[in-house]
């Protein structure tokens, strides 16, 4: 016989971490951004640590600026176009989400220093530029779908859990008086447990919007021809925002009312998550392009942490339909919550080597440690279960950049890139949003017409995501996503 007792919490909107965990898989996602770039140096699959002369340097390697013999100004708009197939229980489903941006404006402003009569103009200091620039680094949107029939147990096997350990989190209070959580204990010694029969018919949907962005401010100078270095700041912008439903639909051994013993009853159920984030940081960059020899440019940057201030907003809500019954509804106020982190730092060397006037071939590595990455604690907040969740799960990579441009004409130009973009995941994460190595294909042409030119850059990108929806014991359901974006870049300059 079942024996119900009121939960004492039910009143209480307190929130505990285990409904939401994922600071740490947040601090994570905003430290995988990209160099902002142009639509040329997109085609080269972002290999542009040591090319120079182009305005992503304003973002990237700040040496680059260094190459400019006159001032110049582009801009950048941006078609992105998101496909993802989903597979959950032997069901597929698949989302699309197209839209357009800004993602980059420059301008750098040439300044020739003074060279003495009779000197060489050749040798020493011969030019210091000024760039400033917006970029977009990171792009959020997507819309993900996911259901199957899930034949091994249900999210109120998390509802009852965290009746049981967490007895002061309002959710499991909310399941419980929605009947499909129940108390088989004591009022002294509770055991609540799912009254969900399964199989369950279960649904997904994840839309995230948003990006990061930088403002950038750097300058660079030329020694000789030969040696180049750079600094530069940027302040930088997260807009994030999240939205989860989960769904249940099928019968649960619910007691009528005023009855005891639990009778098969159709249901359904909608677990509802949002979260809101908005912040700002800033970080340096430093870089240096060294040419050798004529035909060879090596560059190196240096781009420290982004130290970032976090202002995130969370509310959740369960909603429950029981057949002959009136609709049931909880929804936690927004929750506020504001912290400090720190992104890892970022090393990128590369080589261009450059064929005469007919193009240049061009690599980059950039190595960067996510297990790095840190959250700070507050007088609210204890960081320790989160660190050691970075540590445990994240991991050090290597991200690659090739690509290539060819001079067919005066006139034209042909490019092609390949990068990829190592996952910050360890083989053995236990998170429960794991993303896979991130592969783009890039091509693109240029078109020059005196001081003004014309560049436009397709990518086409893939990536994999494995989604835990929610955690029980043992048993825990996956969704398993394939990513595709296919997206378009025009960058249009003027040269002055």
């Amino acid at each position: 016989m079942k024996i119900k007792y009121l939960l004492t919490v039910i009143a209480t909107v307190a929130i505990t971490k285990n409904s939401f965990a994922q600071y740490a898989q947040d601090v994570v996602r905003f430290s995988t951004f990209q160099n902002g770039s142009t639509s040329r140096i997109k085609a080269i699959g972002n290999a542009g640590t040591a090319i120079g002369g182009d305005l992503s340097s304003i973002s990237g390697n700040p040496a680059g600026l260094g190459f400019f013999t006159h001032s110049e100004f582009n801009i950048t708009p941006e078609f992105d176009g998101s496909k993802v197939n989903s597979a959950y229980f032997g069901q597929n489903a698949n989302t699309t989400n197209n839209h357009g941006n800004l993602n980059n404006a420059s301008v750098v402003i040439y300044q020739q220093l003074n060279i003495q009569k009779g000197r060489d103009k050749t040798k020493g200091w011969l030019s210091i530029n000024y760039g400033a620039g917006y970029s977009r680094t990171n792009n959020f949107y997507e819309d993900i779908n996911y259901g199957g029939r899930n034949p091994n147990n249900s999210i109120s096997d998390y509802f009852a859990g965290i009746a049981n350990n967490h007895p002061n989190d309002a959710l499991g209070g909310w399941a419980y008086n929605h009947g499909i959580v129940d108390n088989f204990g004591t009022s002294t010694n509770p055991d609540y447990a799912s009254t969900v029969s399964t199989p369950i018919n279960q649904n997904g949907i994840i839309s995230r919007t948003g990006g990061q962005s930088e403002f950038d401010f750097a300058f660079g100078a030329n020694y000789s021809n030969k040696l180049y270095i750079g600094v530069g700041v940027a302040i930088t912008d997260i807009r994030y925002d999240y939205y989860r439903q989960f769904t249940e639909t099928g019968s649960a051994s619910i007691p009528p009312n005023g009855g005891t013993v639990g009778v098969p009853t159709d249901f359904n159920s909608a677990y509802v998550q949002s979260q809101s984030t908005r912040g700002n940081g800033a970080n340096i960059k430093l870089g240096v392009i060294y040419k050798p020899i004529e035909a060879l440019r090596l560059g190196f940057t240096f781009t420290s942490p982004t130290y970032y201030s976090i202002d995130d907003s969370y509310n959740e809500g369960l909603t429950t339909n029981i057949n002959g019954r009136a609709s049931q509804s909880d929804q936690l106020g927004a929750s506020s919550f504001t912290y400090d982190m720190r992104t890892p730092l970022k090393l990128a060397g590369g080589a261009a080597f450059f064929i005469g006037k007919y193009g240049f071939i061009s690599g980059d590595v950039e190595y960067i440690d996510y297990a790095s990455a840190h959250i700070n604690s507050n007088q609210d907040f204890d960081n320790t279960s989160d660190i050691n969740q970075i540590k445990a799960d994240y991991r050090s990579t290597i991200n690659v950049h090739v690509g290539a441009e060819a001079r067919v004409t005066s006139m034209f130009y042909l490019r092609g890139g390949y990068s990829q973009q190592g996952s910050p995941f360890k083989n053995n994460s236990t998170a429960t949003d794991i993303t896979g190595d991130i592969k783009t294909v890039t091509g693109g042409i240029g078109l020059r017409f005196g001081a003004y030119y014309v560049d436009a850059t397709y990518a086409h990108i893939t990536g994999s995501e494995v989604i835990t929806p929610y955690l029980i014991d043992a048993g825990n359901p996956t969704a398993s996503f394939k990513k595709t974006n296919n997206n378009a870049f025009l960058t249009l300059g003027y040269r002055f």
